[in-house]
């Protein structure tokens, strides 16, 4: 007896053969809207990834710079995160295996793997850049006022002294002139 895939004409094969080699190798896809974030300090940086295979996945989010090597959160598609120690608080995942970090600091600026492993063991790497920067140009404003604010108060304080200046010399005046007889007669003297 022949086994039925045999029966089955030429391009029904063919068919067969590429069904049966999607499903055992169960290609596992990522897509990210870019490989690179920046971001500022104190802001928050989003990891967007599609992720596309059969069944249900696991993901696993890393960080990795020159100097360490970290894990984020790991967790299966559809429940809930296990987030390490060191990010809780910071960190939020999303059903479609995307991920939030929040609350940045200049330290986290690296490397952010995400790993999508299938339940038949075939796992997906993709990494991603994050730039965290320091906003320099509110640092500028905040300088700009203070300047303005000091400038305002030592114009106001001259103001303030020429006033001062101009009442002492209208006082001065003024007590000299009451002090001052009003008719004055001077004698000569021979000499």
């Amino acid at each position: 007896m022949r086994p039925a895939w045999i029966c089955l004409s030429q391009n029904a094969r063919i068919l067969y053969l590429i069904f049966s080699l999607c499903h055992y190798t169960q290609a596992i896809t990522i897509q990210a809207s870019g490989n690179a974030v920046a971001a500022p300090v104190q802001g928050s940086a989003l990891f967007s990834v599609d992720i596309t295979c059969i069944g249900t996945p696991a993901v696993r989010w890393v960080f990795s710079s020159v100097s360490r090597r970290q894990r984020i959160a790991a967790w299966i598609l559809g429940g809930s995160a296990n987030v390490t120690q060191m990010y809780e608080g910071r960190v939020q995942t999303h059903p479609n295996g995307s991920l939030t970090l929040s609350n940045l600091r200049l330290q986290d600026s690296g490397y952010y793997i995400i790993t999508v492993t299938e339940t038949s063991g075939n796992s997906q790497d993709m990494g991603l850049v994050l730039s965290v920067t320091e906003v320099l140009h509110e640092d500028m404003q905040f300088l700009v006022v203070f300047v303005i604010v000091l400038a305002t108060l030592a114009a106001f304080l001259m103001l303030c002294m020429w006033l001062w200046n101009k009442l002492h010399r209208f006082i001065k005046a003024w007590i000299q002139s009451r002090c001052l007889p009003e008719h004055t007669e001077t004698e000569l003297q021979p000499l």
